[in-house]
């Protein structure tokens, strides 16, 4: 395993609905400690934003996959273990499909792959008329059983949302990810991802039937499908224990950590799966699958690296 790295990076504060707080949580420090994590927000979601001035026109969430690029590059990033909710699973996605050789897997938590139909739209309009701008996005995130329930947690981001000074910029992106394309995916044709995937979503959530779409159309044998009881619209959020366990799974799916001990999910014999994006820097793949869990601890090298992409 590669060696705590002392210079992860950090960029933007937590935002308001990603996998942040998932990598705060107690038992994430094991992969935290041997992965360079990278954040990235959408323009305009930091915290401190200034409000964009009026008419300003808002990227594209296929614009916002071409960014990408950049970071990487920019990092010194060759490729990268992505982790998305809802609209940062969205752009990973469109990234993946236009550069496969930089994307080793991608942990997608709330997809939603499809443009929206004239009923959608219909439907989203109505809406707007009737709901605000953080009622709608609520209503996007959480279940409307969490909604009916108004819990702490609720009530937490309700006034999150409602308060937020850059709810100009907020609107901006959610009518860009309400604009977005088709992915178009197809199992068996070249539309497809091409790196292990983990879809999750929580039961009863509002993207449950999108996600069951989206696994559907992929390659089964490098997709896994999760689909987390008790976890509500936000399983990151709810379920962080469950997640965590999952996503060294994934890890160790791919090659990496394979001395880390499994504990929670061994016991339970359950697996599940979250959001943060991750790149091994120069170690060996090849070296690191040939090491069982018996095999003590990997050479020592360059610490990975990981991202995540928030929605």
């Amino acid at each position: 395993m590669a060696p705590p790295n002392p210079n992860a990076q950090r960029y933007s504060p937590t935002t308001m609905w990603d996998s942040t707080p998932l990598f705060q949580f107690a038992d994430m420090q094991e992969i935290i400690q041997n992965f360079v994590r990278v954040h990235v927000d959408a323009p305009g979601m930091e915290e401190g934003a200034p409000v964009f001035p009026l008419g300003y026109q808002y990227p594209s969430l296929d614009q916002l996959a071409d960014m990408i690029p950049c970071i990487l590059q920019y990092l010194n990033f060759s490729t990268i273990i992505g982790v998305g909710v809802g609209a940062g699973a969205y752009v990973l996605s469109r990234y993946a499909l236009t550069h496969p050789d930089t994307v080793e897997g991608l942990v997608l938590i709330n997809i939603d792959p499809n443009a929206k139909g004239w009923m959608d739209w219909a439907a989203h309009k109505l809406t707007g008329l009737t709901s605000s701008i953080p009622e709608m996005i609520l209503g996007h995130l959480f279940s409307q059983e969490e909604l009916s329930g108004n819990s702490e947690l609720i009530q937490k981001y309700r006034n999150i949302i409602t308060h937020a000074p850059n709810l100009e910029n907020i609107e901006l992106y959610w009518n860009s990810y309400n604009n977005r394309r088709d992915l178009n995916f197809e199992r068996g044709s070249d539309i497809t991802l091409k790196c292990p995937v983990m879809l999750v979503v929580g039961d009863q959530a509002p993207h449950e039937d999108a996600v069951v779409e989206c696994n559907s159309k992929l390659d089964p044998t490098q997709t896994s499908f999760l689909k987390m009881a008790d976890s509500g619209g936000q399983p990151q959020l709810t379920q962080p224990g469950k997640l965590t366990e999952a996503f060294k799974y994934f890890l160790q799916g791919m090659g990496y950590m394979a001395s880390s001990c499994m504990t929670r999910l061994s016991r339970s014999r359950t697996a599940s799966l979250t959001s943060a994006a991750s790149l091994d820097g120069n170690r060996s793949r090849s070296r690191t699958l040939s090491q069982s869990s018996e095999s003590g601890p990997l050479p020592s090298g360059p610490p990975g690296h990981t991202m995540e992409v928030s929605c």
